[in-house]
């Protein structure tokens, strides 16, 4: 099933227990990576999902599926939270306040990205930045109008910009102190 609860052609419609099964498994899959590491077994998502193991397995057959999934259901809120902060945020500050939002998200999620990378598994995330370029783009046009950054900043320069810190976040385990030192010198350098 598409985002947009949209069946595509040709496919047949998922039961209603069985995305709410798969929505808590994702809910829980994130709550124990989290807490216990990307490493953290799948009996654990499925205790904590209320779920049966192979419930898991039936969504995710592997770790790297389930991990996989957790990203993309994250990247899915962050875009959530873009449009939420388009229709509801008129000023070009809302632009910053969504920098800072994903550099929270991989800090917390740190685990299953570096999980990801260890074991070499690629995700896929084109689709879900193209779906979150238009929003980046009213965000970005705002703080512009708005005289909060540069005229000459573009949406493709600074989605890879605040990518590119997130990665070194994670890599190099920055607390929060320094993450917020890095974001204040990407927006000072932003700013017009």
């Amino acid at each position: 099933m598409s985002r947009d609860g949209m069946v595509p052609k040709g496919e047949r419609p998922v039961r209603a227990d069985a995305r709410r099964n798969r929505a808590r498994i994702l809910e829980a899959a994130e709550a124990v990576f989290a807490e216990h590491g990307a490493s953290a077994a799948t009996d654990a998502v499925a205790a904590r999902a209320g779920v049966a193991i192979g419930t898991v397995f039936r969504h995710f057959p592997t770790k790297p599926d389930l991990l996989k999934a957790v990203v993309m259901n994250l990247l899915d809120r962050l875009i959530d939270e873009a449009d939420t902060m388009v229709r509801e945020q008129g000023d070009g500050a809302a632009l910053f306040e969504f920098c800072a939002l994903v550099m929270s998200v991989g800090a917390t999620h740190r685990t299953v990205f570096e999980r990801l990378a260890e074991t070499g598994v690629q995700v896929r995330v084109g689709d879900a930045l193209e779906r979150l370029r238009p929003s980046v783009d009213v965000l970005l046009d705002r703080a512009r109008d708005g005289g909060v950054v540069r005229e000459d900043l573009r949406t493709d320069e600074l989605i890879p910009l605040l990518a590119a810190l997130c990665q070194e976040a994670i890599a190099a385990d920055w607390d929060e102190r320094f993450r917020r030192r890095a974001l204040d010198l990407l927006f000072d350098g932003l700013r017009s």
